[in-house]
């Protein structure tokens, strides 16, 4: 008689038990960093877009005036040396360009993103970062396809 050999081995039924369970633990994880990941970029939004306003502030502060305005993505004359680094010509992390707005939309000065991809609930909440969460006043407002960082009235 054969001595018997032991195998130790996993079923189809344990392997499938196995992967149902990682797929329901991924899928409980899923929304939440989808959610980070909004809220990262709301962020870096709200960060870039100040940091373009203080940018053009320094600019005026040097010249006396704030440079003219300009379309979506174009540089405005002698803003290099002041943005350096900074993705002026690149789509934002939010979606849409980066736009200088001087004398447009009621307003003085303003740094805007145009066309942006996110709805305006998303906005809504980058206001709520930068200022007081209501796109219809204070610094950070709807305009036009798009919205402003006013820097001067």
């Amino acid at each position: 008689m054969k001595p018997t050999q032991s195998k130790s081995a996993f079923t189809l039924v344990e392997i499938m038990i196995v992967v149902a369970i990682i797929g329901l633990l991924a899928s409980l994880g899923l929304p939440n960093l989808l959610k980070a990941g909004k809220k990262s970029r709301s962020a870096r939004f709200a960060r870039e877009i100040k940091n373009a306003g203080h940018a053009f502030v320094q600019y005026a502060f040097d010249h006396g005036t704030y440079p003219p305005d300009k379309t979506p993505t174009e540089m405005p004359v002698g803003m290099a040396e002041y943005l350096k680094g900074f993705p002026w010509a690149e789509d934002t992390v939010i979606g849409g360009q980066w736009d200088w707005d001087y004398g447009q939309f009621g307003v003085s000065a303003g740094v805007s993103v145009y066309s942006p991809g996110w709805s305006s609930a998303q906005m809504q909440e980058i206001d709520a970062m930068i200022d007081d969460g209501n796109l219809a006043t204070g610094e950070f407002r709807e305009r036009a396809s798009g919205y402003i960082y006013v820097l001067e009235n």
